[in-house]
């Protein structure tokens, strides 16, 4: 069976219930895995692409903080129209460190850059990336104009923003299409941001649902109960998994569909 789809809010965007996040794909630097892993190799990549089509995944995560990740997806891709592609603006990463800039110049400059190196005209999602000041960055930096703005010249599809705290995330359910959380049973905070996007029936995607991979380090059945625990909270829309690992992507997808 294919994997279940979800409206994304108010948006009209139809993902599937399990996305794939893709970090790995161009970024082994300054990341809170328990293990090390090296980057895949194009052919890794467009196996591990093909297979999450087979899957019934249409989700694509990305950002320009993920290193090479979105020039890999745009060489690689195929048949776009069949994905559905996130990314983020507001976080660089350069020479192994991160930087953080909300500018609207610099905003301009990331989409611009975004819809090239992923070689496509639009893109379906567009989400802050926070560095933990979600407040500051919504009501004092011009990011969320700059977006809505790009946003209604037909750029991007949806508006939203990776937040770091539960007034953020809130903040951000009221002013734009979708918020992305963390939400695991390890952490749950963010309950109080899905239950008021599920309100205002906004869209909720769930980052660090493995915590990261330390919640599944050694049980595969941790990974089956945390996506049940996510994916069966009401006004979730998708949960986004990182891996490169086949197995892993399989096993996830197994999982969901038993849901």
């Amino acid at each position: 069976m294919p994997l279940e789809t979800r409206v994304l809010g108010q948006s009209g965007i139809e993902i599937s219930c399990l996305g794939l996040g893709t970090v790995k794909f161009g970024r082994n630097q300054e990341v809170r895995y328990p293990h090390g892993f090296a980057l895949p190799t194009d052919r890794e990549v467009v196996e591990l692409l093909d297979l999450s089509h087979s899957l019934g995944i249409t989700l694509l995560d990305t950002a320009p903080a993920y290193g090479s990740s979105e020039q890999r997806i745009g060489r690689l891709l195929q048949c776009r129209q069949d994905w559905v592609i996130c990314t983020k603006v507001g976080e660089e990463f350069l020479n192994g460190k991160s930087f953080f800039d909300f500018s609207a110049d610099h905003v301009r400059y990331s989409i611009e850059r975004s819809l090239r190196d992923l070689n496509t005209d639009y893109l379906d999602i567009v989400l802050i990336h926070s560095d933990g000041n979600d407040l500051h960055i919504l009501e004092s930096t011009d990011c969320l104009e700059t977006l809505m703005a790009l946003k209604q010249q037909g750029v991007i599809r949806a508006v939203g923003m990776s937040s770091k705290s539960v007034k953020g995330g809130r903040m951000a359910v009221e002013s734009t299409d979708a918020v992305m959380v963390t939400y695991n049973p390890s952490c749950t905070d963010d309950s109080l941001v899905i239950d008021y996007a599920a309100e205002l029936n906004k869209g909720v995607l769930v980052k660090k649902v493995f915590n990261s991979g330390h919640d599944c380090v050694d049980a595969k059945t941790n990974a089956a109960n945390n996506l049940g625990f996510a994916l069966g909270y009401k006004g979730v829309s998708s949960v986004i998994v990182g891996t490169i690992n086949s197995a892993h992507l399989e096993s996830n997808a197994a999982a969901v569909e038993k849901l």
